[in-house]
C-alpha cells in the first residue's frame, strides 16, 4: 500500500473547490427555482426544491442564524489554525479536513450573507430534510475521518 498524503495547499485547494461548487449550485438553484417550483432531477429519486433553512441539520436550532454563523466561523478558524500546524496529512485525513472546511465555509457564507442556508436537494423516496452540496461535503468529511481511523487501525506503524 502506498503512502499517500496531502499538504496544506492540497487541503485548502480541495476546500476551495467545495465552497465554489456549493455556492455556484445554490445560486443556480435559487435562480432556477425562484418561482417556487420543483425540478425532477432524477425521477422517483431526487428533486430540486428550494428551501431556506435558518437552522442546522434536521432544522435544529431554527432561527438561530447568528449563533450558527458564529459557530461556522469558529469551526473554520479552528480547522485552519490546526491545519497550519500540520505538515502533511494522510490522504483520508486531508480529504476529511478539506470537506469539513469547505462545507462549513459554504453554509457559513449563506448564514452571514443571506441570514439562512439555501437547500435544494430533496430525496423523493424517503422523508429526509432538503440539503445542499456543503451538507454532502460535511457528511463526506465524517466518512473520510472514519476511513482514516480504519486505515490507522490496519497499519499500526503509521504515525
Amino acid at each position: 500500500m502506498s503512502d499517500r498524503s496531502l499538504g496544506r495547499l492540497g487541503v485548502l485547494s480541495l476546500a476551495a473547490i467545495v465552497v465554489l461548487v456549493d455556492q455556484l449550485s445554490k445560486h443556480w438553484m435559487a435562480s432556477a427555482l425562484a418561482d417556487g417550483g420543483t425540478i425532477k432531477a432524477v425521477p422517483g429519486l431526487l428533486d430540486f426544491r428550494l428551501v431556506f433553512n435558518t437552522g442546522a441539520a434536521f432544522s435544529l436550532l431554527t432561527g438561530s442564524t447568528l449563533l450558527l454563523g458564529l459557530l461556522s466561523l469558529m469551526v473554520a478558524v479552528v480547522v485552519v489554525a490546526w491545519l497550519w500546524r500540520q505538515r502533511r496529512l494522510t490522504l483520508w485525513q486531508g480529504m476529511a479536513v478539506a470537506f469539513l472546511l469547505g462545507g462549513t465555509i459554504g453554509n457559513g457564507l449563506d448564514r452571514w450573507r443571506l441570514g439562512y442556508v439555501v437547500d435544494f436537494l430533496a430525496l423523493v423516496p424517503i422523508d429526509f430534510p432538503v440539503f445542499n452540496a456543503a451538507d454532502i461535503a460535511i457528511n463526506l468529511a465524517v466518512l473520510c475521518f472514519g476511513l482514516d481511523l480504519l486505515s490507522t487501525r490496519e497499519n499500526p506503524r503509521r504515525g
